[in-house]
């Protein structure tokens, strides 16, 4: 066998088949792959390792599916208890699933006006677990039906390596009262707003009668392992939360504490602004300092002159001072004259 008949591009099958020669002479008209003695022997060693990890799978599936089972019998007492606590809370459930984005959206105004009677809510699984489960929905007497339970099942068919089975769901027959079957009023009024033929009526009681197609029964999913486990996180959703784009146009506002009429401007242009106002005013102020330096140079120029007239007076003040000393010196010498011969008389 040449290694030309090798195949590398393809993934290898899933089930590896031994050739020997014979079959592949036999076979060069059809599409069957050849392998070399060491890529087939590679091959089915391979496919070895990969059962006896299936195996461990298996394994391990059934282990966790008695783990499963054993917490589902400790859970149930305190489920019961809860469901008696709710009780005591009016509009506990509808209240749940209006605050619930997925569920929310099957609600309409009748719909809600029915679940505000829905006073229980349970969700079983099968004793297998892996099988499937029923959501029970338990209501106080009301104007739409007579049931006092509605349920639905899902059954989610085998889990066996070679075949699975289709999932399927059924649903309890709802007993409507006289005018008030509300998937029929919410088909027609699907009709009056012209919507299109393939768009299927928004109505949680639509769904609920609804059994076509179990595997894409997401809202069921969402109740068994969202809401059944903790619908508390969604009675307490704040008010806030659920409208639309998470919050009001009105708290926005408070929040921020801003009036929309105010223009908020950036500090850095705020500074770049007052910068150029400052250096204009610096500019102007300078013109005025040249300004006043020629009046100082004026200024100067009258003080030198009078500096001038001043060294001059002071001049032809020693002058006259001069003199004047001379005359005191000639008062004292006749003074002394005087005293002089006043002596002498007396002698």
């Amino acid at each position: 066998m040449s290694d030309a008949g090798v195949d590398k591009a393809k993934p290898s099958p899933h089930k590896v088949r031994k050739l020997d020669p014979q079959d592949a002479v036999s076979s060069e008209g059809d599409d069957s792959k050849e392998y070399d003695a060491e890529t087939q022997k590679a091959l089915e060693d391979i496919d070895a390792c990969q059962n006896e990890i299936d195996a461990l799978n298996e394994q391990a599936s059934e282990e966790i599916l008695k783990v499963e089972q054993k917490y589902n019998k400790l859970r149930k007492p305190f489920f019961e208890k809860r469901n008696d606590l709710i009780q005591k809370i009016p509009n506990f459930w509808v209240t749940a699933f209006v605050n619930h984005p997925q569920v929310s959206a099957l609600l309409t105004e009748e719909d809600e006006e029915c679940l505000h009677y829905l006073t229980k809510l349970e969700v079983e699984e099968f004793e297998d677990i892996k099988s499937g489960y029923r959501i029970k929905f338990f209501f106080d007497d009301n104007p739409f039906f007579e049931n006092e339970v509605i349920e639905k099942e899902f059954h989610l068919g085998s889990s066996d390596f070679d075949t699975v089975g289709d999932p399927a769901s059924k649903s309890s027959e709802i007993k409507w009262k006289e005018g008030m079957d509300l998937t029929k009023r919410n088909k027609e009024i699907t009709k009056q707003g012209r919507k299109r033929l393939h768009e299927e009526p928004r109505s949680f009681f639509f769904w609920f009668t609804d059994n076509t197609d179990a595997s894409c029964d997401d809202i069921a999913e969402v109740i068994k392992d969202d809401m059944w486990p903790n619908p508390l996180q969604y009675y307490l959703v704040p008010d806030v939360e659920v409208e639309e784009n998470g919050l009001d146009d009105d708290s926005d506002e408070d929040e921020d504490g801003v009036d929309d009429s105010v223009v908020v401007v950036d500090e850095e242009d705020e500074l770049d602004e007052e910068d150029d106002e400052d250096d204009e005013d610096d500019d102007e102020e300078g013109v005025e300092v040249l300004d006043d330096d020629e009046d100082d140079d004026l200024e100067g120029e009258e003080i030198y002159e009078e500096g001038e007239e001043g060294e001059e007076d002071t001049n032809e003040g020693e002058v006259e001072g001069g003199d004047g000393g001379a005359d005191r010196k000639v008062a004292a010498a006749e003074g002394e004259e005087d005293l002089d011969e006043d002596d002498d008389e007396g002698a």
